[in-house]
């Protein structure tokens, strides 16, 4: 089992999940914050925040968890309130009509929440709405091996650029 751990973040990769953690590189003014992102199938390099570029290459049997960290500013507001990232996702809380981009037979779910001082949202996509009760204790799993630390220094752009990237894909996807 590979594991990774960048900006407070770690991950004991579920065997058939790669995963990477990072910060974008700040553009301007603009602060970034960590971003983790997993999948069951190999991550292209370029994909946005929440999946655009990857989520297209999904089968049917595939998972793509990102988890996005936003600034302080979001600590304490309504959306951010639930205490806790969620690690025992149902299928009754998958639906195509989540999906950031609606792509046929897609499915997902989005919970926003803040854990250890940090708010946080949890964006998962399966591959296929049909198989949500076979792919989503593998969504578990992964949840369930992922790890917050609590904030103890301001994140915001910090050690931007590569990403730490690991993978626990049987040899015939590597």
């Amino acid at each position: 089992m590979a594991t990774i751990s960048a900006h407070g973040i770690q991950a004991s990769l579920p065997q058939g999940f790669e995963g990477r953690i990072f910060v974008r590189p700040r553009t301007g003014a603009e602060l970034t914050y960590p971003v983790a992102q997993f999948a069951t199938f190999a991550l292209p390099s370029a994909v946005g925040d929440f999946g655009s570029g990857a989520v297209t290459l999904m089968g049917s049997s595939d998972v793509f968890v990102t988890l996005f960290e936003y600034g302080p500013e979001s600590l304490g507001t309504r959306l951010f309130a639930r205490q806790g990232m969620p690690r025992d996702l149902a299928p009754a809380d998958f639906r195509p009509t989540v999906l950031r981009r609606g792509i046929p037979g897609q499915s997902g779910t989005q919970w926003f929440f803040t854990e250890g001082g940090r708010p946080f949202t949890l964006y998962v996509v399966l591959g296929s709405h049909a198989l949500r009760a076979s792919l989503v204790p593998r969504v578990n799993g992964l949840l369930r091996a992922v790890a917050l630390d609590a904030v103890t220094a301001p994140a915001a752009g910090a050690e931007a650029g590569s990403p730490v990237a690991a993978t626990s894909l049987p040899a015939r996807w590597n």
